[in-house]
């Protein structure tokens, strides 16, 4: 619900506090006038114009509230739109047919893979794998990132 919206409705509720509370009132004058027989200065009397005031008191608060949130501007809100990044062909003319294939197994695997399952799928010893990343690096095509014993390599975009 909208802040205009709840506002209206609690000054709403504050009207009919305030016609309950003269409703009342009214009639509890009534009773202390026939109660007693002094006719408006008793204690009754007094007890139920002060019980009046701080009704209406609180039924003013509550209105007040209400013309509060029908002034305030509801919070605003922000929208964030992504954007769909092109992604971009990487030039791989200046490298070498394993150094191609890297490229290529890393695509396949949303451009991050452990360099375990690299050596595993380019059937390349450790020294070959980690000569082979170190060239693809200094390329600036992959970054390398140590996990536990393992590396993670990515590729850049």
């Amino acid at each position: 619900m909208e802040n205009k919206n709840v506002g209206w409705l609690i000054i709403g509720i504050g009207i009919v506090i305030v016609i309950m509370v003269l409703i009342f009132n009214s009639t509890l004058k009534e009773l202390a006038t026939t109660c007693c027989g002094c006719g408006g200065s008793c204690s009754m009397s007094d007890t139920v114009s002060v019980q009046t005031w701080i009704s209406l008191c609180i039924a003013t608060l509550i209105i007040i509230i209400g013309i509060f949130l029908i002034l305030t501007k509801p919070k605003e809100k922000i929208i964030v739109k992504k954007i769909k990044e092109r992604k971009k062909k990487l030039d791989l003319s200046g490298l070498d047919k394993k150094e191609k294939r890297a490229i290529e197994l890393l695509q396949k695997e949303n451009n991050v893979m452990f360099q375990s399952e690299l050596i595993e799928k380019l059937e390349i010893g450790k020294v070959g794998m980690t000569r082979l990343l170190d060239k693809l690096e200094s390329k600036q095509f992959i970054e390398r990132k140590r996990r536990g014993m393992n590396n993670i390599v990515i590729l850049k975009d």
